[in-house]
């Protein structure tokens, strides 16, 4: 070997482009459309997710497309019992909000935010006992519909567990 010369090859830096001669390749490559990256045309391949196969089974076939569903409106339960369904329930609710709120019209024995058991998230719903049924009908007439930490409240009457089957 020579002393001018180790043998090795030029260096090419690990970024750049590799070939010689085409130097504007760049500039052509900015009027495309940007490059599908692999999930991008997976997705276009097996479609992007917003029709469900029943939806393009129907529009195949010439059926009439689905009508969202309305709204459900919160049932109202009669008031029969002290004890409330409180709905629409904000999710930072606590309990101690609740008897606050619930005191203010009569005597509360208990209220309990319904939580998810793996995160301790409440469920956007809780329960009440008051002391009378009086007193529960009163809260009902006074609290349902009204602003509580950014929500209207849905407060009625709680469903009875008697007559319902364990599941």
């Amino acid at each position: 070997m020579n002393s001018h010369s180790s043998g090795r090859r030029p260096r090419r830096s690990r970024g750049g482009p590799r070939r010689r001669g085409n130097r504007f390749r760049h500039e052509h490559t900015a009027a495309k459309a940007p490059k599908k990256t692999f999930w991008q045309r997976l997705a276009a391949f097996f479609g992007d997710g917003t029709e469900t196969r029943k939806q393009t089974f129907a529009s195949r076939n010439g059926a009439p497309q689905p009508q969202p569903r309305p709204a459900r409106k919160p049932e109202s339960v009669e008031v029969t019992s002290p004890r409330l369904y409180v709905g629409n329930l904000s999710f930072d609710a606590t309990e101690s909000d609740l008897f606050e709120l619930f005191n203010g019209v009569g005597h509360v024995q208990n209220a309990e935010v319904v939580s998810y058991r793996h995160n301790q998230r409440s469920k956007g719903f809780a329960f009440v006992q008051m002391q009378t049924v009086e007193e529960a009908k009163r809260a009902v007439e006074e609290l349902h519909d009204k602003e509580f930490l950014g929500r209207k409240l849905v407060v009625s009457g709680a469903k009875s567990t008697e007559h319902q089957p364990r599941s």
